[in-house]
């Protein structure tokens, strides 16, 4: 291909995509019988996604919350075997949102797939009531008919329903409420975070309703309720099958996908190693070997746009190990609540009902956030940097870890009691697992902090076609912060014999791992700490670098300032008072 047509080609894609992006700033162009209903389209549109992601979050929430409770009671699993089937589900429940889209772009029909995901994620959260949680005996005519799967009969059905869960769970973020479909695309850097506070702070109140009452309803009386779960699962289908006939599932450009990103990277390592070995020339970055003028095979929108991803890189790599303290709640902090005293004046407490506790400085701080970032806004013209947010919530998450290894040392100075759970008796510290309140609260300060503030760089500080890969992005290294969860504890369990990650709390030395895991949380807040500096500014510089590098965004400035310069004549008088006299 000649240079010539190359050019052409990049002057075609860049008109392309500017002519798209006029077509929705310029609404006017349509007809108005088609744009009389459209805001309350949009809003039926909004209402709906919301809904599907309400009622998914219930019921992965509802999975999550008694999980640990039920391998180790039900199936016999060890401690440690428990966290890490708990850590991979959470981990695989992450990560299959950017198969399923993957899926989605290239070998299925978007509505093809949600068919198939609902279908996936009622299958999964049907049997994981009846099979998994404790259903062991039935009455039928007053006849008592005893539940009859041996066990490895339910380990079969249990991992087939959470694979087919996580499988549905990830066709319904990708493609029936992907961030994308809220259009904040002309949002600001003040809208947007305050959108991802309030949006975290819905889905955490559902979150905090369904560890009391699914946990309750699981561990206590009831039981026979525990079947809402699919019942929202069905709920959440019929929503979506009336947003497939009104036409509401969103629908993502074309013009950029994971795999143009992965083979931008692949072509420029193949290139750069070709001409380390063989030519010679200088590049100022290695990713500029994907260029068709340097020997690659992708456009200079698609590498710019990969250039700019990679920026982000460093900051998606320092959640890995955030996350994997953020796993403690459903599996460290999990066990030692079990083991604790959960009567309170003459009533048992669920297990996961602690959670809430972590949830409450959300919903707390979350009201306050705004109003101090409306306050510093207003007087200033912008607030706090969001890294700054970032730097303090991991310090709160290492001091959460740490407060959990000496609660666990406190914890062994109570004499045992016996407490049953679930039907079963079990010898647990008589200390009130309300001792254990501090780090479930300072674990959820770091949340109200850390994750509103990184889905706010990864969708602000990357041009707004790639935006969706960047929120993908993110998401993947969330889910391989899970998974480094699981990883640790098997590690942990495995170089010390069980004595890190023990089976009975109370002939182990869980703070160590604790104390293991905040030492390695610190220098990773050090380190963060370090290259935060890159992403301070999101007005000027950084806004600029990332989002005003690439051609068709500076044709798009240069189309708007002729369309403003036209208007401004036509509204001028041909001559001006001084000419005339």
């Amino acid at each position: 291909m000649s240079d010539a047509e190359r050019r052409d080609m990049q002057e075609k894609q860049l008109l392309d995509h500017t002519a798209d992006k006029e077509q929705r700033l310029l609404p006017g162009r349509s007809n108005h019988a088609g744009n009389q209903f459209q805001p309350e389209k949009k809003l039926q549109e909004a209402i709906c996604v919301l809904l599907v992601e309400l009622c998914e979050r219930f019921t992965f929430f509802g999975i999550v919350c008694n999980m640990i409770l039920f391998c180790t009671l039900k199936l016999g699993y060890r401690n440690y075997q428990a966290a890490i089937v708990n850590m991979c589900f959470v981990g695989t429940s992450m990560l299959t949102p950017v198969l399923v889209g993957w899926l989605a772009e290239c070998l299925v029909g978007r509505i093809k797939l949600v068919c198939i995901c609902m279908f996936l994620h009622f299958l999964g959260t049907a049997l994981l009531p009846v099979v998994a949680f404790p259903f062991e005996d039935i009455y039928i005519d007053r006849r008592h008919i005893l539940h009859t799967l041996t066990k490895r009969e339910q380990k079969i059905v249990f991992y087939f329903a959470l694979v087919t869960a996580s499988l549905g769970v990830g066709g319904i973020r990708a493609i029936v409420c992907p961030l994308s479909a809220y259009n904040l695309e002309d949002c600001g850097p003040k809208e947007l975070l305050s959108f991802f506070n309030w949006f975290y702070w819905l889905i955490n109140l559902n979150s905090a309703v369904v560890f009391v009452s699914i946990s309750y309803i699981q561990q206590s009386v009831a039981r026979n309720l525990g079947f809402l779960i699919p019942f929202v699962s069905v709920l959440m289908a019929m929503i979506t099958i009336h947003m497939v006939r009104g036409e509401m599932i969103y629908k993502p450009k074309t013009d950029s996908s994971l795999l143009t990103t992965f083979g931008v990277i692949a072509s420029a390592l193949k290139t750069c190693c070709v001409r380390y070995r063989y030519l010679s020339g200088a590049v100022t970055n290695w990713l500029d070997h994907a260029k068709e003028n340097h020997g690659g095979q992708y456009s200079e929108i698609q590498v710019e746009s990969t250039k700019s991803l990679a920026r982000l890189f460093p900051l998606f790599a320092f959640q890995i190990l955030y996350r994997a303290c953020v796993m403690q709640i459903p599996s460290g902090y999990y066990l030692q609540t079990m083991n604790s005293n959960l009567h309170f004046s003459g009533f048992v407490l669920p297990v996961a009902a602690m959670n809430v506790i972590s949830i409450v400085p959300l919903l707390i701080l979350v009201p306050i956030l705004e109003c101090i970032n409306s306050c510093l806004s207003s007087s200033k013209g912008t607030g706090h940097s969001p890294t700054i947010y970032i730097v303090i919530g991991q310090l709160s998450a290492v001091l959460s870890v740490m407060a959990a290894g000496f609660s666990e040392i406190h914890r062994k100075h109570f004499p045992q009691v016996e407490q049953t759970l679930s039907e079963e008796v079990l010898l647990v510290s008589s200390m009130p697992c309300f001792h254990l309140a501090p780090q479930y609260i300072l674990l959820g300060v770091a949340e109200a902090l850390v994750t509103p503030s990184c889905s706010l760089l990864s969708f602000w500080l990357v041009p707004e076609r790639i935006r969706g890969i960047s929120m993908h992005f993110l998401t993947l290294f969330n889910g391989a912060g899970c998974l480094m969860g699981a990883f640790f504890v098997q590690t942990a369990h495995a170089g010390t014999q069980g004595n890190w990650f023990p089976h009975l709390l109370y002939e182990g030395k869980l703070e160590r791992f604790f104390f293991f895991l905040a030492s390695l949380m610190m220098v990773n807040t050090l380190g963060f700490w370090t290259i935060a500096h890159r992403y301070n500014n999101l007005n000027q510089e950084y806004t600029n670098e990332f989002r005003g590098s690439l051609p068709e965004e500076n044709l798009l400035k240069h189309e708007k300032a002729i369309k403003y310069y036209d208007s401004v004549l036509e509204r001028s008088p041909i001559l001006s008072p001084m000419e005339k006299t």
